[in-house]
């Protein structure tokens, strides 16, 4: 068997429009939406350097149907790059880029072959003895177990299958394109390159399963180092390595307050978490979630005067390094039992809200509140899986905050 290497990407979500970012800070949005662009580059610099054999994207190269050309325009030129320097692409639909889904078209270099979206088709690298076996999303939602119709290997050759699915889940991921490990591996492949999950997994060993995870991440929910997967295959051996890409990252730090912390003690805790983060920046942007927990008396004057405390939380991290960008200041602090039942004679609210955490219709009527916001936002950001991106339990979790410093009579 030959010596070789490749690429194995996924989820590139060009395109992405960073709609919570962009409901925050439009200035903050671009920098990902530029950065997602940077990444993608920065992979295929890296698959000429190393002078890979081919390079494989397991789906979603497109985050959706494009408004006009320029993604489409920045995507031949990166596959341009590769066909200058002799490298193979090879890619299939997923659910954001689905057949049925992109409506726009650019014409691709010579290079770029993709799987067919109605049946599992196979290419063959004569040379390297390689088979490569694959089917793309026809429509955005695929729920049939695609792999089982995966074709046969061929014998004495490494045979690879690209897949986008979500195995049999991986939440916050759609179930699409479900089956098993068993299933995978009863196709007798060598590797399966998967798509769809944004996290770096290794799902097997045997054979080697993995999910590189995306390039970029798009939200507070894809936190840490993104990239791709670098396979390499000596004497019939195989080994991998992650190639970090990512050009801004998310992040979040969960800081516990003490009582007797006042707001000097509460920034310097800030500080103190941030330090960390920025020893690992190495010249990335970083969207910071910041965590607030524990019993305090502040709790009311904190949850009354949010924006304020948002903007020293702020401060404090810039203090720490000037491209940590606060992404929200997200409070879980409870006040001491005896302030809430003094402001409030005998009732305890902070037991009566308590009581009530999860009931069924306060999250009916919250989610049928963000519907309404959502269709009153601009550009189309409310139609993001999380138009006001939040959960709905982080939404009610802020109001129950506001509740308590009100029950306290804070302001």
């Amino acid at each position: 068997m030959a010596s070789f290497s490749f690429i194995h990407a996924a989820d590139l979500h060009l395109g992405s429009p960073f709609q919570g970012l962009a409901l925050k800070d439009a200035a903050i949005a671009s920098i990902f939406v530029e950065a997602s662009r940077k990444a993608f580059s920065t992979l295929v610099g890296l698959a000429i350097e190393k002078q890979v054999d081919f390079f494989l994207i397991a789906g979603d190269v497109y985050d959706g149907d494009w408004k006009d050309n320029k993604i489409g325009l920045f995507f031949n030129r990166e596959m341009a790059r590769l066909e200058r320097a002799g490298i193979p692409v090879y890619l299939l639909r997923g659910n954001h880029d689905a057949a049925s889904v992109i409506t726009k078209t650019i014409t691709l270099p010579a290079n770029v072959h993709e799987f067919p979206t109605n049946k599992p088709g196979s290419v063959r690298l004569e040379t390297l003895q390689v088979a490569l076996h694959g089917q793309g999303f026809a429509e955005r939602s695929a729920n049939d177990n695609l792999a089982v119709n995966y074709p046969a290997p061929v014998s004495g050759w490494f045979n690879i299958g690209v897949l986008h699915t979500s195995l049999t889940g991986r939440e916050p991921h759609a179930p699409y394109a479900p089956c098993s490990v068993d299933d995978l591996r009863s196709r007798g492949y060598d590797y399966w390159a998967l798509g769809h999950v944004h996290d770096y997994e290794v799902v097997a060993t045997d054979p080697l399963v993995i999910f590189p995870g995306n390039l970029q991440g798009r939200s507070i929910r894809e936190r840490g180092a993104k990239g791709a997967v670098l396979v390499t295959i000596e004497d019939g051996r195989i080994s991998h390595e992650r190639l970090i890409v990512d050009e801004a990252r998310f992040a979040q730090v969960d800081i516990t307050i003490d009582p007797e912390d006042d707001q000097a003690a509460i920034l310097r805790r800030v500080e103190q978490a941030v330090q960390p983060l920025s020893d690992q920046m190495a010249g990335r942007m970083t969207a910071l979630r910041v965590r607030l927990s524990g019993v305090t008396p502040l709790q009311g004057t904190i949850a009354a005067n949010r924006q304020q405390w948002r903007d020293e939380v702020e401060a404090a991290c810039h203090r720490v390094h000037e491209d940590i960008w606060l992404e929200k200041l997200e409070l879980r602090l409870e006040p001491p039992a005896a302030a809430v039942v003094e402001a409030n004679g005998t009732l305890d609210l902070g037991q009566l809200l308590s009581e009530h955490a999860g009931d069924a219709d306060i999250v009916a009527e919250a989610s049928r509140l963000v519907g309404e916001i959502a269709v009153r936002l601009p550009g189309g950001l409310g139609a993001a899986e999380l138009p006001l991106d939040d959960t709905l339990e982080t939404l009610i979790e802020e109001a129950r905050q506001l509740l308590l410093a009100r029950g306290q009579g804070a302001g």
